[in-house]
């Protein structure tokens, strides 16, 4: 029996060609980015069993990739979770209000947008030229537990990745003397909301890959994104040169925080230096 083919014009066979190879590298990046999610909540407990989670959407690739990549854990996971996305408006000048409701409503998720001017609250307390990510987070902070609580939440979700973790390890070493980072799970200081990053085993270069596969409609921050005297960017310029002249170094830091050795450090509240003596090998053999 005969079997017709239909040959394709070359430029048309390309086109598809390379769509096909495009589609089979993003099922990889998705798979990948979703086990590594999964395995962050293995290893840390952070979606369990009835939990009702506030993920925090900001417009960005990050929020947005935790989003697509939670639902998509929720789908396979063996157990049921809630969520509900949150947006919090800050009234920045010229922010486009109709984005992430169209994109919401387009996903079917429950979701709320808050409605708050600290933009106005920063840009009054904070002199021009200053950084404002300090005051900026701290009135987030006090909002969105307002509003878990409000929504019934048990979970805060925010979209760190892993650079974002390693950036605040240097970040506290260099101008806080401090060995201290992002956790991914962390209970608020009144007990009352766990937050937790789904992401802290992803790496920001495949965020954004994989935000440029999904092409999301990025809203960029005005009042964050665009200061060019954040100590984060020196921070991170300084990891980037690192991970291109010896790549993997990011890995290891990051692997680095998840094997800690008090015994050689040099924290008397975490390990008993003064109690520590030599071992009587004579005595014990006795014994």
């Amino acid at each position: 029996m005969l079997k017709y083919v239909k040959i394709l014009p070359h430029s048309t066979g390309l086109f598809l060609l390379n769509m096909h190879k495009d589609n089979i590298k993003f099922q990889k990046l998705e798979t990948q980015l979703r086990r590594l999610m999964a395995k962050a909540s293995g290893d840390f407990g952070l979606l369990e069993a009835g939990d009702r989670i506030m993920v925090c959407l900001s417009g960005g690739k990050d929020s947005y990739a935790m989003l697509s990549l939670l639902q998509l854990i929720q789908q396979k996971a063996p157990f049921e979770f809630d969520m509900v996305a949150v947006n919090l408006d800050q009234k920045q000048p010229g922010f486009p209000e109709h984005i992430l409701p169209a994109y919401l409503d387009e996903l079917g998720i429950e979701y709320k947008i808050i409605e708050e001017d600290t933009y106005s609250i920063v840009k009054e307390i904070i002199p021009e030229g200053k950084t404002t990510c300090g005051l900026c987070s701290r009135l987030r902070r006090g909002i969105l537990y307002r509003v878990a609580d409000e929504l019934n939440c048990n979970k805060i979700a925010l979209g760190h990745h892993q650079d974002d973790m390693v950036e605040t390890l240097f970040l506290n070493l260099f101008f806080g003397a401090k060995l201290k980072a992002m956790p991914p799970k962390l209970l608020s200081d009144d007990g009352q909301h766990l937050v937790i990053r789904p992401m802290a085993y992803i790496r920001e270069h495949d965020l954004i890959s994989y935000a440029e596969y999904k092409d999301y409609p990025i809203i960029p921050c005005n009042l964050c994104g665009s200061q060019e005297n954040l100590q984060r960017q020196a921070i991170k310029h300084m990891l980037h040169q690192w991970d291109q002249i010896n790549p993997g170094r990011v890995n290891n830091i990051a692997n680095a925080m998840c094997n800690v050795v008090p015994s050689h450090l040099c924290d008397t509240e975490l390990f008993d230096f003064k109690g520590l003596a030599q071992i009587d090998l004579p005595k014990l053999l006795k014994l």
